[in-house]
């Protein structure tokens, strides 16, 4: 059995601008394992959410390819790349980017509605069991302005589960919230993980969170250490 997810093989970005070329990527390789949760850490700047926009299908290397289930993102249309995103991928940001005016159950079915690939009452129920798995069953109807940022957040998490992704990237998901509330925001993503297995990949400053992460691997200068670190082994 092939338990591999992606494959992320000499991955180069370089922006062109007026001024030169800038480098944010340079030859960067690994591979994923289905089910793993992995952080990523580094300083800002070092090209960590271009990586996981990369491996994401949010935008294209310059050199290098992205090989998910044996397929190879630079092949896909953007059409092809525009489905890939919405069936195997889920995205958590730092900031939780839920619509004011919806529910949260609304915010969470929000993927499965513009899909219509569900009727409404059936992507309304399968919100409302993720949102139960993120421990917010008594949040359904809240507004995000009547929520508090973590339980924002998780609503956001939420919405990233609800089609049942293979792969969640995560971007500084805790970034916006004090210690105990992210460290709430990392459980429930570690009990998603142990329930539907899905692979996580979390780019973060925090290194206890990254310590509770099954691996880590550490970006500087556009680079990833060459051997990714069990850390809480």
């Amino acid at each position: 059995m092939n338990d591999i997810l992606m494959r992320v093989q000499n991955i180069q970005k370089v922006y062109k601008t007026p001024h030169g070329d800038v480098r944010v990527l340079e030859d960067v390789s690994f591979q994923l394992e289905k089910g793993e949760i992995v952080a990523i850490t580094g300083a800002s700047g070092v090209g960590k959410s271009t990586l996981l926009h990369i491996m994401g299908g949010l935008d294209r290397p310059t050199n290098g390819e992205i090989v998910f289930e044996d397929k190879v993102l630079s092949d896909m249309t953007n059409t092809q790349l525009a489905e890939f995103r919405n069936t195997k991928v889920g995205f958590v940001f730092q900031f939780h980017h839920l619509l004011p005016e919806f529910s949260a159950i609304e915010n969470v079915a929000m993927p499965l509605l513009i899909r219509r690939t569900l009727s409404k009452k059936m992507a309304l129920q399968r919100a409302a069991e993720v949102l139960s798995d993120v421990g917010l069953s008594q949040r359904f109807n809240h507004i995000p302005a009547q929520l508090s940022g973590g339980e924002q957040q998780r609503v956001a998490l939420a919405r990233a589960m609800v089609t049942s992704p293979l792969l969640v990237l995560a971007d500084e998901p805790t970034g916006n919230l004090d210690t105990g509330t992210g460290r709430i925001v990392f459980d429930m993503m570690c009990e998603l993980n142990e329930k539907y297995k899905v692979t996580f990949v979390i780019a973060s400053h925090d290194m206890d969170l990254a310590r509770s992460s099954h691996k880590c691997m550490k970006m500087a200068a556009g680079y990833v250490a060459p051997d990714a670190s069990h850390l809480n082994s």
